[in-house]
């Protein structure tokens, strides 16, 4: 099968990894089928790089068989909200239905049988559902999204120079989401070296938040402090500005789960599967300087 043969099916296709995997699938030369909750400007979006729309959820197994339909490789993501299990079911059952060749799997470095993060457990459970389906797997483990500091809790302190995070002295190697799409698109066009694998996805440098700040002073041209916050009062503070009771779960507990070394170490993953290093905590923030410095 040449690559111009060769047929992906992208769920999340209009979030961070999603979106990313479309355009770097598209540009390796595969066939992308987009899937998306309905079309609007951001489905037009994608069908303007060159991507198929399907629309569909994958709470409706109908809607994923359907997508699923001529599919050679397929790649899962569900964001952190409740339904993963349900979602993976059903995302596993349409895919043994249409004889789907490889799965990609959007898991969290963090996935734990045993942390009381609701999203980290069902993390590894449904892990455990694909690998029990007997369907050709590779799970991606990535740690903590770059994207992090533009999101609606963080961006605000960011703009007045405040990295403010329960995270004590924890480390991470931190990872744009246009990073993984690139390794995504990898591991779709050629997956079989990697099936019944778990790889990890990471930054190029592991760092602790003081180090962060100091590296995003340096980017945006303006002093940014780091700002160490006990967890219950950081869930507080999302939770008033609305952030779900389920995100404000999961980080509750996978806080203190960073805190003991859960999301550390590094990895060059990203290089080895595309042939160029992820981007630094400073090339992203100069890449989104126009947000992060807009008053």
């Amino acid at each position: 099968m040449t690559i111009k043969e060769r047929t992906v099916l992208i769920t999340g296709a209009t979030g961070d990894t999603g979106r990313a995997a479309v355009g770097e699938s598209i540009k390796r030369g595969l066939t992308v089928r987009a899937m998306v909750h309905h079309q609007d400007v951001r489905s037009e979006g994608l069908e303007t790089l060159g991507a198929t729309i399907a629309v569909g959820d994958l709470l409706e197994i109908d809607t994923v068989r359907a997508a699923m339909e001529g599919v050679d490789a397929a790649y899962l993501v569900w964001p952190v909200q409740p339904g993963l299990i349900q979602a993976t079911v059903n995302f596993a059952q349409a895919a043994k239905e249409a004889s789907v060749s490889a799965i990609i799997n959007l898991s969290q470095r963090s996935a734990d049988r045993y942390s009381k993060s609701n999203s980290c457990r069902d993390s590894f459970i449904a892990e455990q559902v694909l690998n029990w389906s007997g369907l050709p797997v590779i799970h991606l483990r990535p740690t903590y999204f770059l994207e992090w500091l533009l999101y609606p809790w963080q961006l605000p302190y960011l703009k007045q120079g405040i990295l403010r995070l329960p995270v004590g002295k924890g480390r991470h190697s931190p990872i744009a989401a246009d990073d993984q799409g690139r390794a995504i698109a990898a591991l779709l066009q050629n997956p079989e070296p990697h099936l019944g694998k778990t790889i990890p996805l990471s930054g190029p440098v592991e760092m602790d938040h003081e180090q962060m700040a100091a590296e995003l002073s340096e980017a945006l041209g303006r002093k940014i402090v780091f700002q160490n916050v006990a967890i219950e009062d950081y869930c507080g503070s999302i939770a008033a500005i609305g952030v779900p009771p389920y995100v404000v779960q999961h980080l509750r507990f996978a806080m203190d789960d960073y805190q003991h070394g859960a999301m550390s170490g590094s990895d060059d993953n990203v290089e080895k599967l595309t042939g160029h290093r992820p981007m630094t905590v400073g090339e992203f923030a100069r890449a989104h300087a126009n947000v992060l410095n807009s008053t």
